[in-house]
């Protein structure tokens, strides 16, 4: 992983400015949405793209009790 430290102050909402150089090279735009996650003593953001709970593929979803699942895996679990 390669590390870069830029620092920034978190203002009085508990927001933080993701610099430009970091959102391009993620490839996060304006409206984007992103995962947080706590790991022991770190925070790691990741931009969200909604994806299959079982297979991660993102092709033709379904949402089905709050959960993003393929048509692949539909099919996959039909046939069971």
């Amino acid at each position: 992983m390669k590390m870069t430290a830029i620092v920034r102050k978190v203002d009085e909402l508990g927001r933080i400015v993701l610099p430009i150089e970091l959102r391009r090279a993620m490839d996060i735009s304006e409206k984007d949405e992103l995962e947080i996650y706590l790991d022991e003593d770190r925070l790691i953001l990741k931009k969200y793209e909604n994806s299959c709970v079982f297979c991660r593929g993102n092709n033709s979803l379904v949402i089905h009790r709050g959960r993003a699942v393929c048509a692949d895996c539909i099919q996959a679990l039909n046939d069971l």
